[in-house]
């Protein structure tokens, strides 16, 4: 990590004020603050212009009058990726243990969020932003390889395998433990008060471990991501598989509910999880048997009077605006898909609207973007009704809306045409107010117009990020939007992970196709199911060593298209649990039956229920499970305490019937929630 020698850990007392202006034009006359900035003097000549010249780009035939002026902004945007691309690497090995040395104490193989321990103390890692800084790294390793990093990536698979197995307020291994949200830097237990469970973390990490899955096996190594990476794989693929349906905390861990990045993650999860299944001779019946059904929900998200994607769903409160789903787009990008909507590729008629609809909110919250017209990029925050450290840009939302583009700007090139629906109108108005519906070839001079006025607002986004970062590159998790001095958590990881994505997207690379273009048909009945997968402790064995490239690594599969509309005839059915019961702190309710799906009356298998809408006036549990069609189930409700222990509710036990189709709950029948859980006995 010789790079890591070279850079110390950003600080608070590092932080130089930034230009307090509320446009970029009046920053640049700040001439004192633009010495503070990273920017070459030569690039830094353009940042007033760029508005201006992202103003023109959207009026019709403004191209060809701007050509000098794209090149410039091109240039600029160049030398800061070029400047920062290093230092994003080397912040992020920076933060993981044990060789980070700005994370001293953390665990080998363990992501640190961020090295600041106060205001906020992000000094843990949280298995989503671990994720997807791995998975980040790992598209780094198969475009170049390199041992060290191979390194890093073995040493988190280990690192992960440990971190599954660790007892937690979500459960254990097989018992909800895996949708816990965060863990204490030496991969224990983080047992304090927290927004649990949240369900994308196992997705995100199944997603980055399937991929280096992949390049094993195309470079040879088929044993090895057999008996070292699939393990911890399948545990995460079981967990979405039995518990995608219910309901959790979304990814700023603030609302419990159903969330289009988690749902969206969970998809892609089960179908790439079933096809390495199948290249390794293996086979994921529960991500079979599911995955049409998680698409299926994910059409929920989409509101066609509203034209943007709902966020957060069965919750309240928020007009579900939300960088949320730019990042769900650009997480599940395919470069092998076309612009589907279904999964709401980049590109889709969808995903574009949506992208409008969130930028646009955020024109009129910060100062920053004070006067910026629609259609010139801007900063992005996370929602425009946020409240944390006062509600401001993000630099990981500011690169997602970018990278968003870079992926549409791909799959045009690719297919050789851009397509305007109804839908996708009003974002494409932004850059020709001539725009209209149809599908506009390559050779056209329509396309022309939209290919590059769009690819120079992409180009915007990440000048405005350049414009904030640090002149010693560090990226911050927010800047303020009333100067852009940066706020919160210094030397965000996931910052850095976002940076590494958008530059590679922006230059061409791609990611491995996960199956999109097989997996994209909805059924024709959507039935919130759910199945029970296998779980494990998996090996932390060592890797192997010299596990170098191939001199012609096999290709992988290449993905298949269906033509017909997938409608399974379900063989479980999903049954809603609730019941009044009143616990104490550290306590969880949970549901163990005589079927496999209830865990065979062992209470280390048993369905942990969720006490997401508990009050004290109203203490319900509930979760939703699948059962076998038509099968008659005995059941009881355990009282799980901190320590493990285990108190049986008393009496018979319950009985329940599961209808042959449809769905099911305990709230409909003659066992409705029988009031307040006394006397615990076991059966």
């Amino acid at each position: 990590m010789a790079l890591q020698s070279l850079l110390q850990p950003f600080s608070p007392s590092n932080i130089t004020a930034v230009a307090s202006s509320n446009s970029l034009i009046s920053s640049l006359n700040a001439t004192t603050n633009w010495k503070e900035r990273m920017w070459y003097t030569a690039t830094s000549l353009l940042l007033a212009g760029s508005i201006a010249l992202q103003s023109v780009f959207a009026h019709p035939g403004s191209y060809t009058l701007n050509q000098r002026e794209a090149a410039v902004l091109k240039r600029s945007v160049d030398s800061f990726i070029t400047t920062e691309s290093p230092i994003a690497l080397s912040r992020i090995l920076c933060n993981i243990g044990s060789d980070g040395a700005c994370v001293p104490g953390a665990k080998t193989g363990i992501v640190i969020a961020g090295p600041g321990k106060a205001n906020p103390d992000y000094f843990y890692t949280w298995t989503r932003d671990a994720a997807l800084t791995f998975k980040a790294l790992v598209d780094t390793f198969i475009t170049n390889y390199s041992a060290s990093l191979q390194s890093e990536i073995t040493a988190y698979i280990t690192a992960q395998a440990a971190l599954q197995t660790v007892g937690n307020p979500s459960g254990g291994l097989s018992s909800g433990g895996l949708g816990e949200p965060k863990f204490n830097a030496d991969g224990s237990a983080f047992t304090g008060s927290w927004g649990r469970p949240q369900r994308d973390g196992p997705a995100l990490r199944a997603t980055a471990l399937i991929t280096y899955a992949k390049w094993l096996v195309s470079n040879g190594y088929s044993s090895t991501a057999t008996s070292l990476v699939w393990p911890v794989i399948q545990n995460d693929l079981s967990y979405v598989a039995q518990y995608w349906n219910n309901t959790g905390f979304d990814l700023w861990e603030e609302v419990s509910g159903s969330s289009f990045f988690t749902i969206a993650a969970q998809h892609r999860a089960l179908v790439e999880g079933s096809a390495l299944a199948k290249q390794l001779g293996k086979s994921c019946t529960y991500c079979d048997s599911q995955a049409p059904q998680v698409l299926c929900f994910l059409q929920s998200f989409w509101g066609p009077s509203q034209g943007y994607i709902l966020a957060n769903i069965n919750v309240g409160g928020r007009s579900a605006k939300d960088a949320n789903t730019l990042l769900g787009s650009i997480h599940i990008f395919d470069p092998a898909a076309g612009c589907d909507a279904s999964t709401f590729q980049p590109c889709s008629d969808r995903a574009l609207a949506n992208h409008k609809v969130v930028i646009d909110s955020f024109r009129s919250v910060y100062s920053l973007n004070s006067g910026i017209a629609e259609g010139v990029a801007v900063s992005v925050g996370r929602y425009p009704e946020d409240s944390y450290y006062g509600g401001n840009p993000w630099y990981l939302n500011t690169l997602a809306a970018a990278e968003q583009l870079y992926d549409a700007l791909y799959t045009w090139n690719r297919q050789k045409s851009i397509t305007i629906t109804a839908v996708s109108l009003p974002f494409f108005r932004d850059f020709s107010s001539s725009a209209a519906v149809g599908t506009y070839a390559s050779s056209s001079s329509t396309y022309t117009t939209l290919y590059n006025a769009i690819k120079v607002y992409a180009d915007g986004y990440v000048n405005v990020v350049a414009t904030y970062a640090q002149k010693n590159g560090s990226l911050s998790e927010q800047f303020s939007k009333s100067n852009g001095q940066p706020l919160s958590a210094y030397d965000l990881t996931w910052s850095y992970a976002a940076f590494l994505t958008a530059a590679a997207r922006r230059a061409g690379k791609v990611p491995y196709s996960w199956g999109e273009p097989a997996a994209n048909n909805v059924p024709c009945a959507c039935v919130p199911s759910s199945a029970i997968g296998t779980y494990s402790a998996a090996p932390t064995s060592a890797f192997p060593a010299s596990q170098t490239p191939a001199s012609s690594p096999a290709s992988l599969p290449t993905p298949t298209s269906t033509s017909a509309t997938i409608c399974p005839s379900p063989t479980t059915i999903p049954v809603t649990f609730k019941v009044l019961a009143t616990t104490t702190y550290g306590q969880t309710i949970k549901l163990v039956g005589s079927v496999a799906a209830l865990g065979n009356w062992a209470p280390a298998n048993a369905i942990t229920l969720s006490a997401a809408q508990y009050t004290a006036s109203n203490p319900l549990w509930f979760g939703t499970v699948g059962l076998p069609a038509g099968t008659r189930v005995e059941y009881k409700y355990i009282n799980v305490a901190a320590d493990g222990s285990v108190t049986w509710e008393g009496g018979a036990n319950r009985v329940y019937t599961v209808p042959a189709s449809g769905t099911g709950g305990t709230d409909k029948g003659e066992i409705a929630c029988s009031g307040f859980l006394k006397g615990f006995a076991k059966p």
